[in-house]
């Protein structure tokens, strides 16, 4: 029995020992655990949301919004075109003829930007169509009038009637940033309704240097052979540019395409519809085109009466910044001039003898015009002349040297309407149409100060 009673003893002794020892080392080093466990937790926390917010943003870049907004306003565009080609062997025989015919087929692109059918693309998608062709996304297909073009900036503008088309908002393209991402729509090899994505790589690109007049966005989207007059829009399905142009030895993209931005192109279009030809815009100064080691553009001079030389910009200034937009090269500068128009006010920021002062300068137009081989200037036509010479389109005639034109009686301010049969619309398509050195004979379309058409052959 005494046994027993020191075996209980004992075993009651070690429980003690053992749960003493539980209280003092095991529950001891268990609270230090937890309450270090709260000093840590933040971090985790703290990186897990960083990640989070990451994947979320990445996720949130929708291109699915942007390309369901995007397809059904972006057209296939087919031109067909009719040339002549002589022979010059059957002609020494047998005399001058018109030759043979051969049509031409081309295809591209085109963005339709208002729910009654106005649509923008490129200028040399329908250079010399005689037939335009415009087929949306549901395969519909509508015949297309041409209403205006600009050469210098690539642009041109049709319609089609007949129903209320889906069309793209214009986005603001001084907004956009490099490395934000965008979609180019259009109809590669003619494969209709395709879409690519991208992000913008530069702005204000020149492609040919610093005295070009380009201002192109450029983004590493896919843009191919047909390609050209399509879409480039932003995340939200605003147009920021119209896809014009792509860098390659090989004819096919290779990794940079280029954009006309969209506040040029709008300002195109809006002037084609209201005025019928482009106006340009001057703001008066000079400058040096190899001058590439100052950030801006450098004034060498400033034109008489011009609206640089009226609001005080001088000599020597720095041209940094228009309006909000920074200025870090002249196509940076051509680009904001492309989207204003004569009488226009722009701020102007420039830096003269290390310090920064801001200018209001009045935009002018540009009449200035390059006297060429036929002996005569060209002008763009104002609406009222247009009005008052009983034609719809053409460009005005001055500064006349050619003495048989004199001579026959043609007089400063006669509109020239057409060259060779086709109807002219600007100073740029009329230009490139006279600098053309392999035609035969040139005939001239020019109605009189009385409002007569008279035709002058060249040979």
């Amino acid at each position: 029995m005494r046994k027993i009673i020191n075996l209980v003893f004992v075993a009651f002794l070690g429980g003690l020992v053992s749960l003493g020892s539980y209280h003092l080392f095991i529950e001891k080093s268990s609270n230090r655990i937890a309450s270090a466990t709260p000093e840590r937790a933040p971090i985790l926390p703290i990186s897990t949301n960083f990640e989070y917010v990451n994947t979320v943003a990445a996720e949130r870049t929708d291109f699915v919004v942007a390309a369901d907004k995007s397809l059904n306003s972006v057209v296939h565009v087919k031109n067909t075109s009719e040339k002549n080609v002589r022979d010059p062997f059957a002609e020494f025989f047998y005399g001058r003829n018109e030759g043979r015919k051969y049509r031409q087929v081309g295809t591209g692109s085109g963005v339709l930007i208002s729910s009654d059918g106005y649509i923008i693309t490129n200028n040399h998608v329908i250079d010399n169509a005689t037939d335009i062709e415009i087929t949306l996304n549901n395969k519909k297909t509508f015949k297309a009038e041409l209403i205006g073009t600009d050469p210098s900036n690539d642009i041109a503008l049709v319609k089609i009637e007949g129903e209320e088309f889906d069309h793209i908002p214009f986005g603001n393209s001084d907004n956009i940033r490099v490395g934000e991402w965008v979609l180019a729509v259009g109809n590669p090899y003619n494969l209709t309704s395709t879409v690519t994505a991208g992000i913008v790589s530069a702005k204000g690109r020149d492609l040919e240097g610093n005295s070009n007049i380009e201002s192109f966005i450029q983004t590493d989207a896919a843009v191919n052979p047909g390609n050209s007059g399509g879409a480039l829009v932003n995340t939200r399905g605003e147009l920021i540019g119209i896809n014009t142009a792509i860098t390659s030895k090989t004819g096919a993209f290779v990794g940079y395409s280029f954009a006309v931005p969209s506040n040029i192109a709008k300002k195109v279009v809006e002037d084609l519809m209201e005025f019928g030809n482009v106006q340009k815009a001057l703001i008066g100064i000079q400058y040096d085109p190899h001058k590439d080691d100052i950030e801006g553009v450098l004034i060498t001079a400033l034109s008489d009466g011009g609206g640089a030389q009226k609001a005080g910009l001088q000599k020597g200034d720095v041209i940094v910044k228009i309006d909000a937009v920074k200025i870090a090269k002249f196509s940076d500068l051509k680009g904001q001039l492309n989207a204003k128009r004569p009488g226009d006010k722009i701020n102007v920021t420039v830096l003269r003898d290390g310090a920064s002062l801001s200018k209001w300068v009045e935009l002018t137009e540009n009449k200035i015009r390059n006297v060429h081989s036929f002996g005569f200037a060209l002008e763009e036509l104002s609406s009222k002349e247009a009005k008052e010479r009983k034609v719809q389109k053409g460009v005005k005639i001055s500064n006349i040297q050619n003495s048989e034109l004199l001579s026959l009686g043609v007089e400063e301010g006669a509109v020239l309407v057409e060259i060779n049969g086709k109807q002219i619309t600007s100073v740029e398509e009329a230009e490139k149409i006279l600098k053309d050195k392999d035609r035969g004979y040139t005939r001239l379309g020019i109605v009189n100060l009385k409002g007569e058409k008279e035709n002058y052959i060249f040979r």
